[in-house]
Parts: C-alpha cells; sequence; structure tokens
C-alpha cells in the first residue's frame, strides 16, 4: 500500500554501483529505511537526485509500507523545504549535523511519534531562520526537548528550595546527590530556563558564553546517555563546541 508522508534524512549508504539505503525518520511510521534505486546513475534523469538524501533533508514522499519488511521503497519524492543557509554556512550546519547524530544515538525503536517529528521539523527550520544567538543556543533546547518527547522529563524547576539538578534522577532538589551527575547554580537555574521555553524566539533572549554553552552541552549528552542504552559518543559534539561562539 502506497502512503503519504513527510520525512527527515538521517543517513545514507550507498548502495551497489547506483543506488543508495537511506535511513529516514518518518512522520508516519517513524524510523525507517528505503532502498532508492539508480540516483547515482550519471545520466540527466539522475542528475542531482542523490541530493535528496543528504542528512537532514525534509521531503514529501510517497512510499511503500509493508510491516513485515526492514527495507522499504520510495515511489516518489519532492523536497518538503528547501533549506536557505543551513547547507551553506558552516555554523548552521554543524548544528544540523548534531541535531541529525543525536537522533542516531537515540531513537532505538521505529514506532512513529508525531510529536517527536514535528519537533525536529520545527528545529531545522527555526536553525534555517533563526540569528546567531538562537543557533548558538539551538543545540541546547533540542537535547532538552528531545529528552522530554522520549519520556525523560524533568521534574521540578529551579528555586531557592531545589538548586540542584539531579541528572541521574531527572529531577529538582535540595541537596547535592551522592552521585556525580547533577547541575547546581547558575548551570541548574538556565537549564530550568531552557527547559521551559515554549517558543524557538524566546531563545534569541537568552545570552549565553561558549564556556557555559559548552559545558551545558556536556551535562545534557550526560543526561540523555544515562536514561539511553548505548547512547555512544557522538563525533559531532567536538566539532560543534569548536565552531559556537
Amino acid at each position: 500500500m502506497v502512503h503519504a508522508t513527510k520525512g527527515i534524512v538521517l543517513r545514507t549508504v550507498k548502495y551497489g554501483d547506483t543506488s543508495i539505503i537511506t535511513t529516514i525518520y518518518t512522520e508516519l511510521f517513524g524510523i525507517q529505511s528505503y532502498m532508492v534505486k539508480g540516483v547515482r546513475q550519471s545520466s540527466k534523469t539522475s542528475a542531482g537526485k542523490a541530493s535528496f538524501f543528504q542528512p537532514a533533508a525534509m521531503l514529501d514522499m510517497e512510499v511503500y509500507h509493508n510491516e513485515l519488511k526492514q527495507l522499504q521503497f520510495i515511489k516518489e519524492y519532492q523536497w518538503a523545504y528547501l533549506y536557505e543557509k543551513v547547507l551553506f554556512d558552516v555554523v548552521r550546519n554543524t548544528v544540523a549535523q548534531f541535531v541529525i547524530e543525536l537522533l542516531q544515538h537515540s531513537l532505538k525503536q521505529p514506532e512513529a511519534n508525531p510529536e517527536l517529528f514535528y519537533l525536529i521539523e520545527d528545529t531545522l527550520k527555526q536553525l534555517d531562520k533563526g540569528n546567531d544567538t538562537l543557533t548558538g543556543n539551538l543545540p541546547l533546547y533540542f537535547t532538552l526537548h528531545l529528552g522530554s518527547e522520549l519520556g525523560f522529563q524533568f521534574n521540578g524547576t529551579y528555586s531557592e528550595q531545589t538548586p540542584v539538578l539531579d541528572l541521574q534522577e531527572g529531577m529538582f532538589i535540595a541537596d547535592k546527590p551522592t552521585h556525580p551527575y547533577y547541575l547546581e547554580g547558575n548551570h541548574a537555574k538556565i537549564t530550568s530556563e531552557l527547559s521551559g521555553l515554549q517558543f524557538y524566539n524566546d531563545l534569541e533572549g537568552i545570552s549565553l558564553n561558549r564556556t557555559i554553552r559548552r559545558e551545558l552541552l556536556q551535562a545534557y549528552q550526560t543526561y540523555l546517555s544515562l536514561h539511553i542504552s548505548d547512547f555512544g559518543e557522538m563525533r559531532s559534539f567536538e566539532i560543534l563546541q569548536e565552531i559556537l561562539a
């Protein structure tokens, strides 16, 4: 049966001489793998088609879907959104690759999650449109909200009574825990603020220096790794740390 769905490309590998296998996070079916034949041929009809399947590309697709098969097929595809800056701006492109790699490490099940799909879609669009401050804060915002969509949202908020964020338990508490996985003081306060934001534009009003961003992003990755089995090491993390002001 043919279904119409949006999709965000997570990974693409070459298959044979002319084809690819691409992993796409779809609105209807969650993570799916598709074989796309002939897109690497040097003919006029195939020229440029492989560019549709670069990581972070957003597509409108008609797909064949069989729940009994691990490899599906795409009938038709076209751009769902054309980037203006992400593919050409080094900083924005690095943030986009961080988002995609974070998803690769975090998404372990194929089930659909439309709210998560919309979070990813909106994040990449805002990355394309937002100013430099939004771009710098976006990895922090997305990492926190990804955790919420995956089912481990922080409980409570920062206050004088609860100034410590226990990353292992996922909650704001009064005193430091006995383990080393926690944030306190300004770092806990900023995290509480970022977790409560509902609109991307609000990120433009949060001024953070490079050191704070680096420390928070490291802590948020630790948080995900504590709650996601086999999370692994992210290659884009060090690159992102170098280019963000």
